[in-house]
């Protein structure tokens, strides 16, 4: 007699899984370019190399708005509607760039920042749809598989960008096709989105219902808590903590890598993406086997050793300034930001029921999103009056600090601080 089938075998889980991750590639190659010129842009526009963060700092912030109110969207009305307004708004925000840099026009410019920076902190919730279609014991395999869809991106974004701007002034007029290149990635990942069946919060609730991996029946999950309630749970501050220094850090340093490799080092404008890239690489290529190697060695201790890495990487740059050492010590930045952002999220998601995760990983990436805009904002002021030594060493701390806070203190100490400022 056959062995019954479970429910995750009787779902579209793998077809679902390869459509999310191959948008997160479509997104993946925005990003790059967002990450790459979002401060170039706003600089030529306004001819103000001060303000040289502002940029980053916009799409960011503009991510962290967007990120808790997309977060419970998702929980009410489901995950792929919600990540499809986000594609949407990225199309518009990548034209409304292309359109303000021809013209010059500092608020068009700004809103396609404003728009494209929403979209970002909309698609990044693909991860919480790659939770709901897994069991705890393969979760983190699972968010690893979507988000290694974005290394396709990291291949494909300079092959498109580096062509389209190689032998030309860098200005208004070479940014443009720059940008409609990237709307173009957004509309096919809004297609890809459109094609996803079921949701997968009904997937989630289709596991929740059915049978565990070992066949003994699960109850239904309890209505969700309110957000203070889910944060006082033993465990989900550390991740919140790793998963805000990881991504804060690596945005922080990432969007300003054009510029210090333009203005500082006076390479190539078309030489940043070759790094952009080895960054992407090293922040998606390996994560499968990083994946399994979280579900091996426990989420707390990748979260430290991912922390880790990631502040030898930024502290690399102090010494490695030609491509190649940039390359390689943006290779570890990503490589860092994997490992402690996938344990992160896999904490986050496991620690949360299917009608509360939407709200727990949105509010991790609003905060994530704002300390990320705050330090490119206050990066851009550093590299600006200091240059990339003193940028090197303020983030090589900020990737250090948190991760020593997580291996040396109990979580029991964050519960007791949630528990203090929100009475």
């Amino acid at each position: 007699m056959a062995a019954p089938r479970t429910a995750s075998a009787a779902l579209p889980v793998r077809r679902n899984t390869i459509l999310l991750a191959s948008a997160l590639a479509a997104n993946s190659a925005m990003l790059q370019l967002s990450a790459a010129v979002a401060s170039l842009t706003l600089v030529l526009v306004l001819d103000v190399n001060g303000l040289l963060g502002l940029g980053p700092a916009i799409v960011l912030a503009s991510g962290a708005l967007a990120a808790l109110p997309a977060g419970r969207a998702m929980d009410r009305i489901g995950r792929i509607p919600v990540l499809a307004v986000g594609f949407c708004a990225g199309t518009v925000g990548c034209a409304l760039a292309a359109v303000g840099s021809v013209r010059g026009s500092a608020p068009i410019v700004l809103a396609g920042l404003v728009a494209v920076g929403a979209s970002s902190g909309t698609a990044l919730l693909a991860r919480t749809a790659a939770g709901d279609m897994y069991p705890p014991k393969r979760r983190a395999r699972g968010i690893a598989l979507v988000l290694f869809g974005a290394v396709f991106g990291a291949i494909l974004g300079p092959l498109v960008f580096s062509p389209l701007l190689a032998g030309r002034a860098f200005d208004g007029e070479a940014l443009a096709p720059l940008w409609l290149a990237a709307g173009g990635f957004m509309l096919v990942g809004l297609a890809l989105v459109l094609a996803v069946r079921p949701d997968p919060r009904d997937i989630a609730a289709a596991l929740a219902r059915g049978a565990d991996d070992d066949g003994a029946e699960r109850a239904p999950d309890p209505p969700a808590a309110p957000l203070r309630e889910i944060l006082a749970r033993p465990g989900v501050i550390p991740a919140l903590i790793a998963a805000q220094a990881s991504f804060a850090v690596m945005v922080g340093v990432m969007t300003l890598t054009g510029a210090v490799v333009v203005d500082h080092f006076h390479h190539a404008a078309h030489h940043v993406f070759p790094i952009i890239a080895a960054h992407v690489v090293g922040m998606y290529a390996l994560v499968i086997v990083v994946g399994d190697l979280i579900d091996r060695i426990g989420r707390t201790r990748s979260m430290a050793i991912g922390l880790m890495l990631m502040a030898i990487s930024n502290a690399g740059l102090i010494w490695l300034d030609g491509i190649p050492g940039m390359s390689v010590s943006l290779f570890g930045l990503g490589l860092g930001w994997n490992l402690a952002y996938v344990a992160a999220t896999t904490q986050l998601v496991s620690l949360a029921a299917p009608s509360e995760r939407g709200r727990l990983v949105g509010f991790s990436d609003l905060t994530s999103s704002f300390t990320g805009a705050a330090i490119a904002l206050a990066g851009g002021v550093i590299y600006t009056a200091g240059g990339s030594v003193p940028l090197a060493v303020v983030a090589a701390a900020l990737a250090a600090v948190p991760a020593a806070w997580i291996l040396l203190l109990p979580s029991s100490v964050g519960v007791r601080l949630v528990r203090r400022f929100s009475v």
